[in-house]
């Protein structure tokens, strides 16, 4: 390929895994609030990462990540949050409660798992407290 095709090819990859994660927050925040779940804000953005959504359960903040699959590639979704992932997440959330003068808020992190079917269709899968923010 040249470069300008190149360029083209991997400009319309972008743009369709971008639409294709769009589409997975709006499922996402779509089936949390019709789980009783308060959207306060969505994809928070700091130096160090981004927070997909951020909710409220009561008297809880809930960090929400948001992750999505096409159902041929086999593995499920939630196994793409690592370690390391979570511990950037907690960080994250660390530093949203500050900016927010949040203070000591209770906080749990969850994981919305996102499958793509072939047909189109999408399976939305809740995972509440999938990780905590312990050492």
């Amino acid at each position: 390929l040249s470069p300008r095709a190149r360029r083209v090819y991997t400009a319309s990859v972008v743009d369709r895994r971008r639409a294709l994660g769009r589409a997975a927050e709006d499922a996402a925040a779509a089936f949390l609030a019709r789980a009783g779940l308060r959207i306060v804000e969505r994809n928070v953005r700091f130096p160090e990462g981004e927070l997909d959504l951020v909710c409220r359960e009561r008297d809880c903040w809930v960090f929400v990540e948001v992750k999505c699959r096409q159902a041929r590639w086999g593995d499920a979704p939630a196994a793409a949050v690592s370690w390391q992932k979570q511990r950037r997440l907690v960080r994250l959330a660390q530093h949203y409660l500050k900016w927010r003068r949040l203070g000591d808020a209770r906080c749990r992190f969850d994981v919305v798992a996102v499958t793509i079917e072939p047909d189109g269709e999408r399976s939305v899968k809740h995972i509440p407290a999938a990780f905590d923010a312990g050492p």
